[in-house]
């Protein structure tokens, strides 16, 4: 059984799930695939189970009542690969904005390298952003730059949505006690994988804007991250006073 699951989190993706799939299990690396279905009305599902004969034994379906944000449908998928014997997590977007051929440079991070997380980055070497409009390059970049300066993590793709976890960070991290569900969710467990002290590396992607299906973006989503990061990060001071209140007294 391979090591390495990609988990794959779709609300009407039928215009790129089966040859997501196709492409991920055409690479030479083995990787399994979890996709996790908030209920799509398109019937994703139904493509995803009309390939189960293909790909036995390794294309999953984890089905979900309703569209509960990316964060819980994440969250899902990792507790369902914990509770198998995976080592190497992925979490990928379904559109082809993240390139699965650089599946193998991030699993070669945590496995060849040492990075306990490793980030598809689109902002570790300048701005390797295709397809969007730059309204949005320069939102997303600010976000970016303003996560580091409030978080203090030397991170430069806060949001990035492109990530390999080895087993003992999802295990380390408290995952019932994630808060946030869009941009800030990102950002929550990267910043908790800082704070547990866990080797983080960036690795340089292309990011490529979907050409089919509709974006999942939404003002409420980027509210979220801007004044979320605030309170993870008072939050992280108080508690680190308190327990260095209690480690002296």
């Amino acid at each position: 059984m391979t090591k390495a699951v990609v988990v794959v989190p779709t609300y009407n993706e039928i215009e790129n799930i089966e040859r997501l799939i196709r492409t991920v299990f055409s690479l030479q690396r083995e990787f399994h695939i979890l996709i996790v279905d908030d209920n799509s009305p398109d019937g994703t599902a139904s493509v995803v189970e009309a390939n189960f004969n293909t790909y036995p034994d390794k294309l999953f379906l984890l089905k979900r009542g309703e569209k509960q944000g990316l964060g819980a449908a994440y969250i899902a998928g990792f507790k369902w690969a914990l509770a198998r014997d995976y080592e190497y997590i992925f979490e990928m977007d379904a559109d082809f904005s993240h390139n699965p051929n650089d599946l193998i440079r991030l699993y070669n991070a945590c496995y060849k390298e040492g990075a306990h997380m490793a980030i598809g980055s689109r902002y570790i070497q300048g701005v390797n952003v295709v397809n969007w409009p730059m309204t949005r390059v320069l939102l997303s970049w600010m976000a970016s730059k303003y996560v580091q300066l409030v978080m203090q993590m030397n991170i430069y793709d806060a949001t990035a949505g492109f990530i390999c976890y080895q087993r003992k960070v999802l295990e380390k991290i408290n995952l019932d006690n994630i808060r946030f569900v869009g941009y800030a969710f990102q950002i929550e467990m990267k910043f908790k994988t800082y704070l547990s002290n866990f080797k983080i590396k960036e690795v340089p992607v292309i990011f490529t804007d979907r050409t089919k299906g509709e974006s999942k973006m939404s003002s409420g989503i980027i509210s979220e991250a801007i004044f979320g990061v605030v309170g993870m990060k008072l939050k992280s001071v108080f508690y680190k006073k308190r327990f260095f209140r209690k480690s002296f007294h």
